[in-house]
């Protein structure tokens, strides 16, 4: 593995910091800024490489922003965590998968997919949810379904699975988004990890880029989650910024994947 020069490990710390940002405000969406940063912005050649990376740097990440939502009351435990069980047996199978694909095409449809997420969140931005949601018979089965799907995609394309996780706690429990932003953070530690020592077994982890990405990344995500309690008290504002976040993100990988493949 090509060892990174001084500005690369900086410019990894930086990158950390917005990374950690994001996790803090929105919760899962993270992942899918660690690779394109990576890969353009420090200049991580391979991109397994950067995938398996960012994955072990997004799920520590997660975990400093998760102990921060935990202790302003953010988080709804026993849903996240069916939610991140079996979330973490699909994140398996699907970075298995994820390590022999090229994904440039994958990459097309699936920014395609975030699209279509983010104007089904621009729709709910009004809805004020049930604050006082708990795990039962009701919700269980949605939310391992949502999890098993969200666990594969984040998995398989090493980026953007994560941004699944939030609207899918809605979903499955009509929870507040405040809540599923911190309840979230459960599945993104999950899911990054299991993701991470899969590509690890395979030498695809470089330990010393994570680390510096993880330190950038803790007071960002103070920032973020700071910011992401503010925005919840205006109806609808914390929903706005995570599609915003969402689309603008969609339409940048769709001009560097269709750029890839030739097509513009």
């Amino acid at each position: 593995m090509p060892t990174l020069s001084l500005m690369q490990y900086l410019l990894g710390a930086a990158a950390g910091s917005l990374v950690g940002f994001t996790l803090g405000l929105v919760g899962g969406g993270g992942s899918i800024l660690a690779v394109p940063l990576m890969v353009y912005l420090v200049g991580v050649d391979n991109p397994h490489v950067a995938i398996g990376t960012s994955a072990l740097a997004v799920a520590a990440n997660a975990a400093a922003n998760l102990l921060n939502h935990a202790r302003r009351g953010n988080v709804k435990w026993p849903c996240a965590s069916v939610f991140a069980l079996v979330g973490m047996v699909g994140a398996f199978f699907g970075s298995s998968l994820g390590k022999a694909f090229d994904g440039q095409k994958l990459l097309v449809l699936f920014a395609l997919l975030m699209l279509l997420v983010a104007v089904v969140m621009l729709k709910a931005r009004g809805a004020e949810g049930n604050a006082e949601v708990a795990l039962g018979r009701g919700n269980a089965p949605r939310l391992a379904a949502f999890g098993g799907l969200a666990g594969a995609l984040s998995g398989f394309f090493g980026i953007g699975g994560g941004f699944l996780i939030v609207p899918g706690l809605m979903a499955a429990t009509r929870m507040p988004i405040l809540f599923a932003v911190g309840s979230s953070l459960v599945a993104v530690t999950a899911f990054g990890l299991t993701t991470a020592v899969n590509y690890a077994r395979s030498g695809l982890v470089d330990w010393a880029l994570a680390a510096v990405f993880i330190g950038g990344g803790v007071g960002g995500g103070l920032l973020g989650a700071w910011l992401a309690t503010r925005l919840s008290r205006g109806q609808g504002a914390l929903n706005l910024v995570s599609a915003g976040m969402i689309f603008f993100t969609a339409l940048y990988m769709l001009y560097r994947s269709l750029g890839a493949l030739g097509v513009i």
